[in-house]
């Protein structure tokens, strides 16, 4: 009889991996919702406090992380909500502009969208509602990742 055993990483990663709204998952899919979860540690600062659940997504590359403030991403956006997202890096930025290229379901012109300063805080509005493929580029770096964006 073969016997297996998981690592609890491994473990954890399956979990997600069947739940379509786990927060902090490397975004391959495009859930409805996203579950808060504790962020990842290099992401806590200024957070109090530092473990609380907030709904994210950790880009593919684990490089960025999307912290989406509300509810859901709204398209087109309530007139008073806006699609809040703040841009965390874990790698180091010098300022330059976050660059924004999102395709809707990966495929089409893409949309583009710039942060002025690098990550972090922004409004992010995207003309329609769908799975966002999104690449991101700062200070040298680039990461991708996807959010849904759902009709109000």
């Amino acid at each position: 009889m073969l016997r297996t055993t998981l690592t609890p990483m491994l473990t954890l990663a399956l979990a997600c991996s069947l739940l379509a709204g786990c927060a902090g998952q490397p975004s391959g899919g495009c859930p409805d919702r996203l579950s808060p979860a504790p962020l990842p540690t290099w992401a806590r600062t200024g957070f109090r406090p530092p473990d609380q659940a907030m709904p994210y997504v950790l880009g593919d590359r684990g490089d960025i992380v999307a912290v989406v403030f509300g509810d859901r991403l709204l398209s087109p956006p309530e007139e008073n909500r806006g699609n809040k997202i703040l841009w965390v890096s874990r790698v180091s930025q010098d300022g330059d502009p976050l660059r924004i290229e999102a395709r809707l379901d990966g495929s089409g012109a893409p949309v583009v969208r710039e942060v002025p300063g690098g990550p972090g805080p922004s409004g992010v509005d995207l003309p329609k509602a769908g799975c966002w493929h999104l690449t991101l580029r700062w200070s040298g770096h680039v990461d991708t990742l996807r959010l849904r964006y759902v009709q109000p």
